[in-house]
């Protein structure tokens, strides 16, 4: 439990200091994304969720 904390806690840390440091480039990222069909995004979050529990499975001892 305390390793999923501590990976929400470092997915907030940088997804808010994009936020802060590039204001302007996340909103045309936004604007972008509602540009693109459902299906793209959906496939999108499933290859970088697959990714993630890829990249955990290989740094875990």
């Amino acid at each position: 439990m305390r390793d999923l904390l501590a990976a929400l806690g470092l997915a907030l840390a940088v997804e808010g200091a994009l936020y802060a440091l590039f204001p302007a480039g996340m909103q045309r990222m936004m604007l972008e994304m509602l540009q693109r069909a459902p299906q793209l995004l959906r496939t999108g979050g499933v290859a970088a969720c697959v990714l993630g529990v890829g990249i955990v499975w290989l740094a875990r001892p």
